[in-house]
């Protein structure tokens, strides 16, 4: 699933093409996209017809268009979503879910091959979707506070790497990102969360952050076609990556295998040695 960097790489890509754009006309070809639209497909195409879109955001792994009616589209990309830009009058994806047309002929188009990723009209409360409300600030928020949640993990008898997928913590991590800032932070992910001292726990958030900055400036992790940016280009982290996805490879710190195992249902990848 694309986790913060991927979707704030589309988020920018998307933003940068149709901020004062004007939509003239929806499309939805599959009505899972729209599923959390409870008028259902019809009413979601005639809602957005006219409306122009005035800018973006994002928390976490969910980002959403504001609207001049002072609603948001929130975009989920699920498992296998991509937002294209389009300007050429291609022939259509097999997998296009759904379409906006803009007045200067220009596409938007979401592509989503599992069907797992959705469009949502929401209100806003503040400068967030009210649909939104349960998924915690990540760090790149200036309302996230590193201090309260490290005291919050603290309380927690939680095996961190479980902590670390937990979007009612910390939003925006998922299982590659999770791996290599404990790796960084020379943590187990089986390590429980009332176990880490205080200094501990903020250094792992600072890894958290310091991970998903680097990956953001390359474009995020691509290992296949189906994470790709709005422009269809993939990015480049997965060079990076110092655990994830690499078990029975050498450690980039200390040449020992890297092992994989299983938390929580996710798979995990460690050092041995570096992460005791």
């Amino acid at each position: 699933m694309p986790e913060l960097p991927e979707v704030e790489t589309v988020r920018r890509g998307v933003d940068a093409a149709f901020r004062g754009g004007r939509i003239s006309a929806v499309e939805v070809y599959n009505p899972r996209t729209v599923r959390r639209h409870a008028p259902g497909v019809a009413d979601f195409q005639a809602s957005l017809q006219g409306v122009e879109i005035t800018g973006s955001g994002r928390r976490g792994k969910f980002m959403w268009l504001a609207l001049d009616d002072g609603r948001g589209l929130v975009c989920h990309l699920g498992m296998s979503g991509q937002l294209h830009v389009v300007t050429d009058g291609r022939e259509a994806h097999k997998h296009l879910r759904g379409r906006m047309t803009f007045t200067d002929a220009r596409e938007l188009w979401f592509i989503d091959q599992r069907t797992f990723g959705f469009w949502e009209l929401a209100e806003m409360d503040g400068p967030v979707p009210k649909t939104l409300g349960h998924i915690a600030p990540d760090v790149f928020e200036a309302s996230f506070d590193a201090s309260a949640s490290a005291d919050r993990l603290l309380k927690r008898r939680i095996e961190v790497k479980k902590a670390l997928l937990d979007q009612g913590w910390i939003s925006g991590v998922g299982n590659i990102y999770a791996d290599e800032a404990l790796w960084r932070a020379r943590l187990r992910g089986r390590r429980t969360g009332d176990s880490l001292t205080r200094r501990k726990a903020l250094e792992l958030l600072g890894h958290v952050r310091d991970v998903l900055t680097e990956s953001l400036a390359v474009g995020g992790t691509s290992f296949d076609a189906l994470y790709v940016d709005a422009r269809g280009e993939a990015g480049y982290f997965a060079r990076e990556l110092a655990v994830y996805g690499r078990a029975g490879q050498p450690c980039k710190r200390c040449g020992t295998a890297i092992v994989r195992e299983v938390i929580g249902d996710r798979s995990a990848h460690y050092c041995p040695k570096c992460q005791r």
